[in-house]
């Protein structure tokens, strides 16, 4: 049975080697479930998930929290080198943009 209120991350992705779906949830990557139709895969791991958090609940363990629910603060630190980083800045320079604005630029790509 899957979770009511079910918040958490999935994806369906085709596996060649396997020649199946495989139904994926990012806050359990150890999880998955092998279907031939990617609507069975979504449904498998949903129950999978499902089946975990019963079991993490019953043991007392921390269950993950949804992606979906934790906020953001739109800010995180990347190390580059220093080359990365005055060609970075470089380009900044000549579109007459920030730093910041040119790297969010290209992330959202």
């Amino acid at each position: 049975m899957a979770l009511k209120n079910d918040r958490y991350t999935y994806r369906v992705t085709w596996i060649g080697d396997d020649e199946e779906y495989a139904g994926l949830c990012a806050e359990f990557p150890s999880l998955s479930w092998l279907a031939s139709t990617p609507e069975t895969a979504l449904k498998g791991i949903r129950e999978v998930v499902a089946d975990v958090v019963d079991e993490m609940k019953a043991g007392g363990e921390t269950i993950p929290e949804p992606i979906a629910l934790k906020r953001y603060s739109g800010k995180f630190l990347v190390r580059v080198p220093s080359e990365i980083h005055r060609s970075l800045a470089t380009q900044a320079a000549e579109a007459g943009v920030s730093l910041n604005r040119l790297a969010s630029a290209k992330l959202s790509r």
